[in-house]
């Protein structure tokens, strides 16, 4: 029988990100996925133009109706989209904190496009502190979360210290964003030790790399595998999709 798995994030019309991309990958992988969307988007795969946040009340009641048809094996935060989400993402988060939920903080668009306000990025560490098995942002997004600059590997597991303690959760720092290397390196820290993560850096430019590599780490943990493991499995096989992109758009996409 197969498991079942949520992801509760934005709907990107493209399915290059987001909910529909989460859907994709957890199929590819093995696993039937349910979604919750938290917010409504206007973009095409290489811009951002509008969000429309969906309210806590229709998220709260989407996840009491499934949750009266399905038991979830594991779960996916994507973009909450807004202040007013939070109490509805921290309502289940607390419902599910037997399971492996995967938090990719999604606070800006590529392109520059604010999806969620900085000034209360407290409140997000607020509402996830100690209640998921990982984080998983970008460099940009983990200089958010700090308020520190980071340009190499050492202020990379400075920062992965520093949200292990503010969200007293494991953290995966993704290191595509430094500049000047041949190489990515993804740092994972789980409270106790880190974990390098190397592959080739390649010149194409993907839409959804960082929605596709959440989802694919919640895979692999909900198949039971160690945090390590997962992260490494996910980061190997997204490296494979990046080699043969699909190009069906102004941006290519991952051909999942």
């Amino acid at each position: 029988m197969k498991k079942v798995l949520l992801t509760i994030a934005g709907l990107d019309p493209t399915s290059g990100a987001g909910l529909t991309l989460d859907l994709k990958v957890f199929s590819r992988l093995g696993f039937y996925g349910v979604a919750i969307p938290t917010s409504l988007t206007i973009q095409n795969s290489f811009r951002f133009y509008q969000h429309i946040p969906l309210g806590p009340e229709f998220i709260v009641e989407a996840y009491k109706k499934l949750k009266l048809d399905f038991n979830f094996a594991g779960l996916k935060i994507g973009l909450v989209g807004s202040l007013k989400t939070l109490p509805a993402v921290e309502k289940i988060l607390q419902d599910n904190q037997h399971l492996p939920i995967v938090v990719d903080p999604v606070f800006r668009a590529s392109s520059g496009y604010w999806l969620f306000d900085q000034k209360h990025l407290n409140k997000f560490i607020e509402a996830i502190r100690g209640r998921v098995s990982l984080l998983t942002p970008n460099l940009p997004e983990a200089s958010l979360l700090t308020g520190e600059k980071i340009e190499n590997l050492k202020q990379m597991k400075i920062a992965a210290q520093k949200i292990f303690e503010l969200a007293q959760s494991p953290c995966l720092i993704k290191g595509g964003h430094l500049a000047g290397k041949s190489f990515i390196t993804d740092l994972l820290f789980d409270g106790q030790d880190f974990t390098l993560i190397r592959k080739k850096k390649l010149a194409e430019d993907v839409h959804g790399t960082g929605c596709f590599l959440s989802s694919a780490i919640l895979c692999y943990l909900a198949r039971g595998q160690t945090l390590a493991s997962a992260c490494q499995k996910a980061s190997q096989l997204i490296d494979k999709k990046l080699r043969h992109p699909l190009r069906i758009s102004k941006r290519a996409l991952l051909n999942v």
